[in-house]
């Protein structure tokens, strides 16, 4: 059995600037650190600038909260954290890490080692299994051996509660599941760093509670989460959730925990609906 929640924090440590720039430092417990960034696009109206200096700092173990309406910039500000992006001015530092100087190459391979992400159009690739999904990130960063890699995907699609869904495609499967495997996905490699952009947007207020249940969980075992989000309920239940306005950081709120229960109707009726799509895709396939 595979430590699929085992801490990695320290797999970020062993990469080194290449230009062998002095590190920032933080203190012990300091994980990701933006420093004074800015994104600036070019459009037919003229330059367009996305964040505006932003300054940033999170901790290893944090569960960190993204909000602002769209337009904000907050999707933006964690794709300069994943390395998806790249700022016109400023640093992003992970773990003394300088990723803002990174080529594409080596960010890519940076970032199948280092961070998990989940879109919230779970981006999987509909002509492989659900199973080869979770198994392409670790294909990619050549981990395990091809064994090893499936009995991998299959424990965490277990702790995903969607192992029986190995084999279909993403099509023959609900959108709940999907997301699950989304997830599974991002943790392939058993990442220090999980970021989700809207991961629950497209999913019914049941089985998005149960997803954030997961979320919960991943950073109860040393995960460190960043979660964009328009759900107020979900950013409540949040100790740290930081508001994005107009491509600058506007506000913070550290605020106590709170655990919210989907609504039974709800609830209700949307395991009904899950049973009745099931089926229908068992019919199918």
């Amino acid at each position: 059995m595979f430590n699929i929640f085992g801490n990695n924090q320290s797999s970020t440590s062993g990469q080194q600037n290449s230009n062998n720039a002095p590190a920032p430092q933080p203190d012990d417990n300091m994980l990701i650190e933006l420093k004074g960034i800015q994104k600036e696009y070019k459009t037919d109206a003229g330059p367009f600038l996305a964040l505006k200096g932003i300054d940033l700092k999170i901790n290893k173990g944090e569960f960190v909260g993204v909000i602002g309406k769209s337009g904000s910039g907050k999707s933006t500000m964690i794709n300069m954290i994943t390395g998806i992006d790249r700022p016109t001015a400023g640093e992003v530092w992970v773990n003394g890490t300088p990723i803002h100087k990174f080529s594409e190459n080596k960010m890519a391979k940076w970032r199948g080692t280092n961070m998990g992400v989940v879109f919230q159009f779970f981006q999987l690739l509909p002509t492989l299994t659900v199973i080869e999904n979770v198994m392409l990130p670790m294909d990619f960063g050549n981990k395990y051996s091809p064994r090893e890699r499936r009995e991998k995907a299959l424990d965490i699609l277990a702790l995903m509660d969607v192992e029986t869904q190995a084999d279909k495609l993403p099509t023959m499967i609900s959108g709940g599941q999907q997301q699950r495997v989304a997830i599974a996905r991002a943790l392939a490699n058993d990442p220090p760093i999980v970021v989700a952009d809207e991961p629950t947007g497209n999913l019914d207020s049941k089985t998005a509670a149960q997803v954030f249940d997961l979320f919960q969980k991943l950073v109860e075992q040393g995960k460190t989460f960043l979660m964009v989000t328009h759900d107020d309920d979900l950013a409540g239940q949040l100790s740290r959730v930081i508001t994005i306005t107009d491509g600058q950081l506007d506000k913070e709120d550290h605020r106590p925990i709170q655990k919210i229960v989907p609504h039974s109707q709800n609830g209700a009726d949307t395991d009904k609906e899950e049973e009745i799509k099931e089926a229908q895709l068992e019919e199918v396939s």
